[in-house]
C-alpha cells in the first residue's frame, strides 16, 4: 500500500517476461522491441502535446480573453490528473494496465479537440481538465508496465528511453506549432494532434495485452495473461482511495480558483480546498511523504518539488518572452527546444551502469542546475540581456531534470512489491500533479496580483512591452527556492 513504510531492494524483482540471460538482453532486443516501440510511442505523443500546446497557449488565451486565468489552463489538466492517476493504480493492480491505457489514451483526444474548438475561456480549461484526466491515466500505467514487463536491470534503460523520445518534439514541436498557430490558428494545434492516437495504439496494446495484462499473480511478481484475467472474478477498488482521489482533485481545483480570484469571498474556497485536500494527501501519499523520512517517502516528495518548481516556472516563460520581449510565439517556442535533448541527455547519464552508485549525487547536482535555470529567468525581463539567455539557461535546468526525474521512477520501482508498483506509481504521479497544480496556484496568484493580467493587453501597446516585469519575478524567483529544497531533499533518499 502506498502508505506502508518504505521497503528493501529485496522484494522489488519484477521478473522479465521471457527468461533469458541478463547480458543478452536491452530494451531493443527480440523478445522486448514491439513493447518498447509501443510505449515509448506512447511517450512521444504525450511529449509533442505537450511542446506544441505550451507554444500554442498565450495565442489561445489572449483570443479567448483569457490572460488573466492563463494559469488555469495548465493547473486544469494537473488537477484533473490527480483523478485519473489514482483510479488508474487501483485499476491497473486489481485488472492490469490494459484498461486505463486504453481509456486514458481516449480521453487524452477528447480533450484536446475540446479545446481547439473551445469558443470560450471556460470551455478550453475543461477540454484541459479532459486531457489531464486522460494523462493521469496513462502515465501510471505505463509505469506499470515498465515495472512488471522489464527486469530492474533495463528499467533505467527504458526510463532513458522516455526521455529521449521528448527531443524530436522538443525541436519539431514548438516550430510546427508556431508555424500552425500564425498560418492556420491556434485551433489546428489542437485538433491535429489526436490523429497520433492510432499509432501508439497500434503498437502497444498488443504487446502489453500479451505481456502485462491482468492482476498480479503476488507469488509470481508478474501479471496473469489476459485470457486468464477475463475468467478470473473482478477484484473490487478500494472505494476509500477513489474517495480520497476525489477529494484530492476537488481540493486542489478549489484551492486554484481561490489563488485565481484575489478576493476577500475566496477565502471560502480556499478554505474549502485546504479541508478537502488535507486528509486527502496524508491517505494517498506514503507515510512521513512531507517530513521527508528517508526512503520511498522522500522520493515521491522529490518528485514533487522537482517537476512542481519547473513546470510552475516554464509555463510563464512563452508567455514571458511574448509579451515582454516581443518574440513571435515560433521564436518563444523554439527557446525552450533545446531543452528537450539535454533532458534525454541527463536521463541517458543516469542509466549508465557506472553511474548507479552515485545516483544520489546526480540527483543533487540536477537540482541545484534547475534551480540555477529558473533564478536565470527574471535576467531576460531586461532589454539589454540577449534573449538566448533563456534557451542556454533552460538546456541546463533541462539537462538536472532528466537526471532528477528519470532517478526518481528508477528509485520508486526498486523500493516497491510487483503487487504495490500501481499504487506507488499513482503516489509519485500525484507528488508530481499536485505539485504542479499547487504552486501553479501559488504563482499564478503572485502573477494576478502584480498586474500579470493586463500583460496582454500592455503588448499591444507602445510603451508597455515591459510594464510588468514584477508579476513574472514573482513566479521566477519563489520557484528557484522551493528547486533548492529539492536539491536537500536529495539527500534523503536512501534509508542508513
Amino acid at each position: 500500500m502506498a502508505d506502508s513504510e518504505p521497503r528493501g531492494t529485496d522484494v522489488t524483482q519484477s521478473p522479465a517476461p521471457t527468461p533469458v540471460a541478463d547480458g543478452e538482453e536491452s530494451v531493443l532486443s527480440r523478445s522486448y522491441r514491439g513493447l518498447s516501440i509501443g510505449i515509448v510511442s506512447v511517450v512521444l505523443l504525450i511529449a509533442f502535446e505537450a511542446m506544441a500546446v505550451g507554444t500554442a497557449m498565450p495565442v489561445a488565451a489572449r483570443e479567448l480573453d483569457g490572460i488573466s486565468v492563463y494559469g488555469f489552463a495548465f493547473s486544469a489538466y494537473f488537477t484533473t490528473s490527480l483523478l485519473g492517476m489514482v483510479l488508474a493504480g487501483q485499476w491497473a493492480d486489481r485488472r492490469g494496465p490494459l484498461g486505463p491505457l486504453t481509456a486514458g489514451i481516449g480521453a487524452f483526444a477528447a480533450g484536446l479537440v475540446l479545446s481547439g474548438t473551445a469558443g470560450a475561456m471556460w470551455l478550453f480549461v475543461l477540454g484541459r481538465a479532459v486531457q489531464g484526466l486522460g494523462g493521469g491515466l496513462v502515465i501510471v500505467a505505463l509505469y506499470v508496465v515498465v515495472g512488471r514487463a522489464y527486469p530492474e536491470r533495463l528499467r533505467p534503460s527504458i526510463m532513458a528511453a522516455f526521455a529521449a523520445s521528448w527531443v524530436i518534439p522538443s525541436v519539431v514541436g514548438p516550430l510546427a506549432s508556431g508555424a500552425v498557430t500564425e498560418q492556420l490558428g491556434w485551433r489546428w494545434v489542437f485538433l491535429g494532434i489526436p490523429a497520433l492516437v492510432l499509432l501508439p495504439l497500434g503498437l502497444a496494446l498488443p504487446q502489453i495485452r500479451r505481456r502485462a495484462a491482468g492482476p498480479v499473480d503476488s507469488a509470481a511478481g508478474r501479471g496473469t495473461s489476459a485470457s486468464a484475467s477475463a475468467s478470473a472474478p473482478s477484484l473490487s477498488f478500494d472505494r476509500r482511495r477513489i474517495r480520497l482521489a476525489f477529494g484530492i482533485s476537488l481540493g486542489a481545483g478549489l484551492l486554484q480558483y481561490a489563488a485565481q480570484d484575489l478576493r476577500w469571498w475566496s477565502l471560502v474556497p480556499a478554505v474549502a480546498g485546504a479541508g478537502l485536500l488535507v486528509p486527502a494527501v496524508a491517505g494517498l501519499l506514503p507515510r512521513g511523504t512531507y517530513r521527508a523520512v528517508r526512503g520511498l517517502p522522500s522520493v515521491v516528495l522529490l518528485r514533487g518539488v522537482a517537476a512542481g518548481s519547473f513546470v510552475a516556472a516554464e509555463s510563464f516563460v512563452p508567455l514571458m518572452l511574448v509579451t515582454q520581449r516581443g518574440l513571435s510565439p515560433t521564436l518563444a517556442g523554439f527557446s525552450l527546444a533545446a531543452g528537450g535533448a539535454t533532458w534525454a541527455l541527463g536521463s541517458w547519464v543516469q542509466a549508465r551502469a557506472r553511474v548507479e552508485p552515485y545516483r544520489e549525487r546526480l540527483m543533487t547536482v540536477g537540482m541545484v542546475l534547475v534551480a540555477a535555470a529558473i533564478s536565470t529567468l527574471p535576467g531576460a525581463l531586461v532589454d539589454s540581456v540577449p534573449v538566448w539567455i533563456v534557451a542556454v539557461a533552460w538546456a541546463f535546468g533541462c539537462f538536472g531534470m532528466g537526471l532528477v526525474i528519470s532517478s526518481t521512477s528508477v528509485l520508486l520501482l526498486q523500493l516497491s512489491a510487483p503487487e504495490e508498483a500501481g499504487t506507488n506509481s499513482a503516489a509519485l504521479q500525484i507528488s508530481d500533479g499536485l505539485t504542479n497544480a499547487l504552486l501553479l496556484a501559488a504563482g499564478g496568484a503572485a502573477f494576478a496580483a502584480l498586474g500579470g493580467g493586463a500583460v496582454g493587453h500592455a503588448a499591444t501597446t507602445t510603451t508597455g512591452a515591459a510594464s510588468h516585469p514584477a508579476a513574472f519575478v514573482a513566479v521566477f524567483l519563489p520557484m528557484a527556492g522551493v528547486a533548492l529544497v529539492g536539491a536537500w531533499v536529495t539527500t534523503r533518499l536512501r534509508a542508513r
